[in-house]
């Protein structure tokens, strides 16, 4: 992998012929994670999927670029909420998917390797309809370490897991992601708290910085500082200050 960079988007969109974020500039921080926040509607996976190079179904005016000057395209790694798995290859296909379908040789035994450090070795051979769903989220995050590529965007990957699943995948993905440029799209304040380095607000009126807590990631969940700022981003999510 190669230094994780900072990434810049700064612009304009419009859907349908509306704006949905104006005069945006919004970076996220190199080599560590950056959690956003907002309600629905508001363009967060719009931002996410900008920088992916995805398909956004609107017109974005502006610019995209990485700190270090390098091309974003090809250095980026996507997780979305859906495991999007293939139903028809087990663990091991699933994994070094990305490689196949490039036409690339897969790394056997890097892939392996993963697939252990996610828990699964003894479940390598099963296909995803077998799997529970805790199970199907760590082989999409096996398939992005796989990937390895410096920066990693999250779109929601937890939200439908049961706390106790989410809780783990959440120090799980953590420890497997460090050092890479991760920008995280959640809805939910205590995981943006848990995992945040920097922590982002998108509403109707823009973008506003929040100030994470002073300890270190990944965060106790019921650790003070963490009770505090999730209370803090409830208030600001419903139309308040975070103070």
């Amino acid at each position: 992998m190669t230094q994780a960079p900072d990434i810049r988007l700064s612009g304009d969109f419009h859907h349908a012929g509306r704006p949905l974020f104006s005069g945006l500039d919004f970076t996220v921080a190199a080599g560590g994670w950056t959690c956003l926040l907002g309600p629905s509607g508001v363009g967060k996976s719009t931002i996410l999927r900008l920088i992916a190079g995805l398909d956004t179904g609107g017109s974005f005016s502006g610019k995209i670029a990485a700190g270090d000057g390098e091309p974003v395209a090809g250095r980026i790694a996507f997780m979305a909420q859906s495991d999007l798995l293939a139903p028809w290859l087990d663990v091991f296909g699933n994994v070094t998917l990305g490689a196949r379908l490039r036409g690339e040789a897969s790394d056997r035994t890097r892939a392996r390797t993963l697939i252990e450090q996610v828990g699964l070795a003894e479940h390598a051979e099963k296909r995803p309809a077998s799997l529970s769903g805790g199970m199907r989220q760590r082989v999409a995050l096996a398939r992005v370490l796989m990937e390895d590529r410096p920066i990693v965007l999250l779109d929601e990957p937890f939200a439908a897991l049961d706390a106790r699943t989410r809780a783990e995948m959440q120090e799980l993905a953590f420890e497997t992601l460090k050092g890479r440029t991760v920008l995280l799209v959640t809805h939910d304040p205590a995981e943006a708290v848990r995992l945040g380095d920097h922590i982002f607000i998108l509403s109707e009126e823009g973008l506003a910085g929040i100030e994470a807590p002073a300890l270190p990631s990944i965060r106790e969940v019921d650790a003070p500082e963490t009770l505090a700022m999730q209370a803090r981003l409830f208030r600001a999510l419903r139309g308040g200050v975070a103070t």
